[in-house]
């Protein structure tokens, strides 16, 4: 049976998994109409089967060392992959919330391709799609790409392989070349650094022709020495959010927010939409500190975020290809003004830095040594911070799956790792955002607290905004029927 290797950062996180805490993305799709659980099935088997990674298992495979590798499975059956569950009396969102903890604290099965649907129904008159994959499958980005394969933009589509999907196709067969374990540990190196050098000179606009292997050398040197920096910081204090972990999680979503009023918040300090969702945050994470008897005013707290480093051409390949900064959350800062301008403070010295890319270099590298190997450069990092955190623009306009409009998405970002207790992610759809939390069951035990924070912290700074009378405040109001 043909086995291709897994790409070396994919294989990272596949080793990326803890004792307790799994690199598993979970999302919930909502809709106001039942869900025909026939039709979903039909529809995965038509579009999402054609991708090769969902009918394919992970092997380990090689000598001396074994890696990951792409399997095909033998008599891949996709009902193995679909259920159809109803939610349990009293249907009420806490029993929901309980059924996606639970989904969220089970396993993938090892022996089958690292995914699943559950189609639960009786969810306020509709139903809720839960989808649940490994990390090593794709990150945000490449999943974004997937799901508007996967749903239409428009009612009544017939249920067929989209063009695109085969377009991925093609592309993913180019990136499944088999190689030597010998070739890809260490003469693939100057390949991969050479990919990555690439991509970074998408992402990071660095200069073209004779200067230009200079500058990107400088940029993934510059990098590797903020990382080295980084790693000799001290690690975050104690906290709620560290410690050591059990299976059991907890999920909690909050209320959307919308993306006007955020822009109406940025205006007045020149701040971007996704800085005033990471303030809002870091207003509701010190206020949930502060709950637990932590010193907020003289404490640290930093999350480890994703930076997108994928090029648009190749928006439709599954698969991982981001670097990692550690953000500092302005969790010290006494009012909700200051988190504000310091996160955006903080967030536009990040925009300037190499650090992702020299991480994306690093993550390529780990993924070329066995976990036992691996987990040292993991843990290290992860020492350094205390929660992950991710941001995910979705869809701008209405959604269907399977005929029916989808009302409302969240996802939960896995925080693996010994010592990361939070996984924090926000998405947008349908012009709001929400945010969700995925929390160690005995750390966090109520994350539910930190959601409904992050309303607050949002609410005082739509409130203050439109006190100040700026443009858009006022505009804002104004079509919310609200006195500015």
């Amino acid at each position: 049976m043909a086995l291709h290797r897994m790409a070396p950062v994919d294989a990272a996180w596949f080793h990326m998994d803890g004792r307790a805490n799994l690199a598993m993305v979970t999302s919930v799709m909502l809709t106001a109409r039942p869900l025909d659980f026939d039709k979903v099935k039909a529809l995965y088997a038509a579009r999402l089967t054609r991708f090769d990674r969902f009918r394919q298992r992970v092997v380990e495979h090689g000598f001396p060392l074994p890696v990951p590798h792409w399997e095909d499975m033998p008599d891949f059956d996709i009902g193995q992959h679909m259920h159809h569950v109803a939610l349990p009396q009293p249907r009420s969102r806490r029993v929901l919330m309980q059924l996606l903890s639970d989904l969220v604290s089970t396993p993938l099965d090892p022996l089958q391709p690292l995914w699943q649907v559950h189609q639960v129904d009786g969810v306020d008159g509709g139903s809720a799609l839960v989808t649940r994959f490994h990390h090593c499958i794709g990150d945000g980005t490449a999943m974004t790409a997937l799901a508007l394969q996967l749903f239409d933009t428009r009612r009544g589509t017939p249920i067929a392989a989209s063009a695109a999907a085969s377009l991925h196709e093609r592309a993913q067969r180019r990136h499944n070349r088999p190689e030597g374990w010998i070739e890809s540990a260490f003469d693939g190196l100057g390949e991969s650094a050479r990919a990555v050098l690439s991509t970074a000179d998408t992402a990071w606009q660095t200069v073209r022709h004779p200067q230009a292997l200079i500058d990107r050398a400088a940029l993934v040197a510059g990098g590797t020495a903020m990382v080295l920096h980084e790693l000799l910081k001290p690690g975050d204090p104690p906290s709620p959010f560290k410690g050591r972990f059990a299976m059991p999680k907890h999920v909690a979503w909050s209320e959307p927010v919308a993306i006007a009023d955020a822009k109406a918040i940025g205006a007045q300090a020149g701040a971007k939409v996704n800085d005033v969702l990471v303030a809002s945050m870091a207003g509701a994470l010190r206020a949930y500190l502060r709950g637990r008897g932590v010193d907020v005013d003289h404490t640290t707290l930093r999350a480890m975020v994703p930076v997108d480093l994928r090029p648009p051409e190749r928006a439709l390949e599954l698969g991982n290809d981001f670097g990692l900064v550690i953000l500092d959350l302005p969790v010290s800062e006494r009012t909700a003004r200051a988190r504000l301008q310091t996160t955006k403070a903080h967030m536009d010295e990040l925009k300037r830095s190499a650090e992702p890319v020299a991480m994306r270099v690093l993550l390529d590298l780990f993924g070329r040594t066995p976990k036992a190997v691996q987990d040292i450069p993991v843990s290290m990092f992860g020492s350094k911070a205390s929660i992950v955190m991710t941001n995910v623009a979705g869809a701008r306009t209405t959604l269907y799956l399977a005929g029916v409009p989808i009302e409302h998405i969240v996802f939960w970002v896995p925080h693996p790792g010994e010592e990361m207790g939070l996984g924090i992610s926000i998405q947008s759809y349908r012009g709001k955002a929400a945010l969700a939390v995925v929390s160690d069951a005995g750390l966090v035990p109520d994350p539910e607290t930190i959601t409904h924070r992050f309303n607050r912290e949002f609410a005082t700074l739509l409130a203050a905004a439109r006190r100040t009378g700026t443009p858009a405040a006022k505009s804002t109001a104004r079509r919310r029927g609200v006195a500015p």
